[in-house]
């Protein structure tokens, strides 16, 4: 469970970022998170990593107070949670394996685990045979594969999606979805997005944002500004 209690941001010079925010979002939930840019959505992404810190307010995350100063266990809240960016961030030194194990490798697990792991997150990607290519060989959907290849892998629970399919072509865009689709049988998903098509077609929860305010909360909501 992922609960908002009156949260408030504030940016360094006093404005809000957000402004007494509440909601809460089931465990294995799929919601969308909407509105215009600078709205609060990156905002409500960052504090569930703690990269931000509420001025008032509670994050609370399966039953801890992430944003209490006395939480210190950073490392296994973000053990919960894979990240899935708009522009790949995957390291271009490394091939597709190397790039989707690497967070299981600094966690320290086995090998063979990871092995397992990474080869059944390709293949739910539907990238298992680009297993040992590297970046530049690979298509823009299929650097945003990986990446949420890299992001289901380790345990995660949790996925943050912040507009990843902002920079994929609709064909693509949907093949990733399909992807979405399968994975929120098992995993909590906060998905930004702008892409109107996609929201309206899904029919999932809808949490739509406004100048750091929740304007609208819809099960099976469509976009709407």
């Amino acid at each position: 469970m992922i609960s908002f209690q009156n949260v408030t941001v504030k940016y360094p010079y006093g404005n809000l970022a957000l402004n007494d925010v509440s909601f809460e979002i089931a465990d294995n939930e799929f919601v969308y998170l909407v509105g215009p840019s600078g709205a609060g959505k990156t905002t409500i992404l960052r504090l569930l990593l703690r990269e931000v810190m509420p001025a008032s307010g509670r994050v609370i995350v399966d039953n801890e107070e992430i944003s209490s100063n006395k939480y210190h266990t950073l490392s296994t809240l973000r053990q919960k949670i894979g990240i899935v960016f708009q522009d790949f961030r995957v390291l271009n030194d490394k091939n597709v394996y190397e790039n989707v194990a690497l967070g299981m490798r600094i966690k320290g697990y086995p090998a063979s685990e990871i092995k397992n792991q990474v080869v059944e997150s390709l293949e739910l990607t539907g990238i298992s045979d680009k297993i040992f290519m590297f970046p530049a060989q690979l298509s823009a959907g299929e650097l945003q594969r990986v990446a949420i290849a890299r992001a289901v892998v380790g345990d995660r629970s949790i996925i943050l999606a912040d507009e990843p399919t902002g920079n994929l072509d609709p064909k693509t865009t949907w093949d990733v979805m399909k992807i979405f689709k399968k994975l929120e049988k098992n995993k909590t998903i906060i998905f930004a997005t702008h892409n109107t098509d996609i929201v309206n077609s899904m029919q999932r929860r809808v949490i739509v944002v406004k100048n750091g305010a929740i304007v609208k909360d819809q099960r099976k909501g469509g976009y709407e500004l």
